[in-house]
């Protein structure tokens, strides 16, 4: 695994520092530009942070433009969960704006450029473009259509969009060099034909340009001054400026590229996210597993976490993997913060305090938060029978095990010391129920004559507890690298313990009427947050993350 990046240093706030100061800029408009064919993942939560993050800094706008230019994979749901993500993530578009709302000024574009002789229609079909585009060594050779006349391109472009021509059949390129070792510059395709219903345009077009083509002039009709992007998009660089400069604008943008964000043990594919969901090897695209936005959400990642991580990582040219432990350790470092307190039992183990006077329970305060009074306290009932993890009992236990065994004393988390005197098992041998003994005296869990209790556990009591449903999330793959198919298919690398559903767990009874999007911290346990799957009658929750990394490096 590559170095993990720990710098937060930003060169794009350097160079806009030295162009404002220098004149050469005096205000800052950037923007986001996602294709709506997909949910966003944690590597577009870069994205979002830099291009609104920078504009804010600089008193700036920063805009949504859905690029929504390939209609044939781009759908409506997939719009309005960009916009979702980002106001979770907690940024604010100054406008949205759509590639399909330039189509016309795009087209009239591609009309001046055939005008100009640096456009021409081809009918090359795409394996014969591809051996005529030559190699990294070897120059291409120009396109037997190349020296059409301007009269006929523009002929034969009008027919293309008038759906003349079927799919595939004829392509608009623009007219660079063949010979450039860039081959991107070697006559790209702008203009192709879909007959193809558009989500936004409905049935106007059947041709549409390709990303490369409508991306520059989009920014530059929004009057972006930096264009932001990752560092695929270096190459064709010299691509988007020939494109801002031969349809000439006066304020042309800049665009500037960063490294993206690797983080291993995740997934990002969109092919292969979406085989997962699929094949049903994941519940759908906000999975809480899932490296997306929507999942992280609906497993309890709070957004403050997601854009602290960004923050740690910083903005580097430096391709790097980050790993996975810095965005949960920044995920534990909110939820340590806000997340109120309570006690849960995952696996409950029945415990029977045999002095405690039958039918009698007491109310015990304790507070929400240790850190921030101002959450104040809550109630919790006691009671002569209440319930332990089921590890935290053991007949015959190792040596510095500090938990509930024959004999040994713990200490019930504000509540009381208790012994244990015996215990009952089933007929396979199981501990089916704890006796234990108190000491009335250490109401609490203070001690009354100075003996030390090392083991200290939580508890909920049987008489005054809600059900509940668990799900014990983990990483999704085992290895670091997701996509690595060495050893078969990327699928062999799931992790078959991602997932965990622990029913029959017991909760405080003060949590009954908890809701969706509500966060705890349960005591020994983690971070814990109530799925949208939970209702008043069945209380579902996820667990977001554990008090501790259990994976090694």
């Amino acid at each position: 695994m590559e170095e993990i990046v720990k710098s937060n240093s930003n060169f794009i706030h350097d160079i806009i520092d030295e162009e404002l100061a220098s004149g050469k800029n005096t205000r800052v408009q950037t923007r986001f530009p996602p294709e709506p064919n997909g949910y966003l993942h944690i590597g577009h939560a870069k994205a979002i942070c830099i291009d609104f993050s920078t504009a804010e800094k600089y008193g700036g706008e920063c805009n949504l433009r859905l690029d929504d230019s390939n209609p044939s994979k781009e759908d409506v749901e997939y719009v309005e969960a960009i916009k979702a993500d980002i106001e979770w993530l907690g940024y604010k578009w100054n406008n949205v704006y759509y590639a399909s709302d330039y189509f016309d000024f795009v087209y009239e574009c591609a009309i001046k450029l055939i005008e100009k002789g640096k456009a021409f229609v081809c009918d090359l079909t795409a394996e014969e473009m591809r051996e005529y585009r030559g190699t990294l060594k070897e120059p291409g050779k120009n396109s037997p259509y190349r020296d059409r006349s301007v009269e006929e391109n523009l002929d034969l472009f009008r027919r293309m969009t008038a759906g003349e021509f079927p799919d595939g059949s004829r392509v608009l390129r623009a007219k660079i060099d063949m010979a450039s070792p860039n081959i991107v510059m070697r006559d790209p395709v702008i203009y192709r034909i879909m007959h193809v219903s558009h989500h936004q345009t409905g049935d106007k077009w059947c041709v549409y340009p390709m990303y490369d083509f409508v991306h520059p002039l989009s920014d530059a009709r929004e009057r972006v001054t930096y264009s932001l992007c990752t560092l695929e998009f270096e190459n064709n660089r010299p691509l988007y400026d020939w494109f801002i400069n031969e349809i000439g604008f006066e304020e042309p943008p800049r665009q500037i590229e960063f490294a993206r964000l690797n983080l291993n043990y995740c997934l990002t594919s969109k092919r292969k996210c979406l085989r997962l969901v699929q094949d049903n090897i994941v519940t759908g695209w906000d999975d809480p597993r899932m490296a997306t936005l929507c999942g992280m959400r609906r497993r309890g990642y709070p957004a403050e976490a997601v854009r602290n991580f960004v923050d740690k990582i910083g903005v580097s040219k430096a391709n790097s993997v980050v790993d996975y432990g810095l965005l949960e350790s920044c995920v534990r470092d909110v939820l340590n913060a806000n997340a109120p307190r309570a006690m849960a039992v995952i696996e409950p183990l029945k415990v029977v305090i045999d002095n405690y006077p039958e039918g009698k329970t007491e109310t015990i305060t304790v507070e929400c938060h240790p850190d921030h009074p101002e959450m104040g306290t809550r109630e919790v009932t006691f009671s002569r029978e209440i319930y332990i993890e089921q590890g935290d009992f053991m007949i015959d236990p190792p040596k510095k095990y500090f938990r509930l065994y024959p004999g040994n004393e713990v200490r019930l988390k504000g509540a009381y010391f208790a012994k244990c005197v015996s215990y009952e098992t089933d007929e396979n041998g199981n501990v089916t129920v704890v006796h234990c003994t108190y000491d009335e005296a250490s109401k609490g869990g203070e001690s009354p004559d100075g003996r030390k209790v090392k083991g200290t556990l939580h508890w909920v009591s049987a008489d005054d507890c809600v059900d509940a449903e668990i799900r014990l999330y983990d990483r999704l793959f085992n290895a670091e690298n997701p996509s690595d198919e060495t050893n078969g298919d990327f699928t062999t690398n799931l992790n078959p313990d991602s997932l965990v559903v622990r029913t029959g767990c017991k909760l405080e009874g003060g949590l009954k009427d908890i809701k969706e999007g509500d966060v705890f911290q349960f005591m020994r346990q983690g971070y814990f947050c109530v799925d949208k799957d939970s209702t008043p009658d069945r209380i579902v929750l996820n667990r977001t993350v554990q008090l501790n990394s259990s994976w090694g490096k």
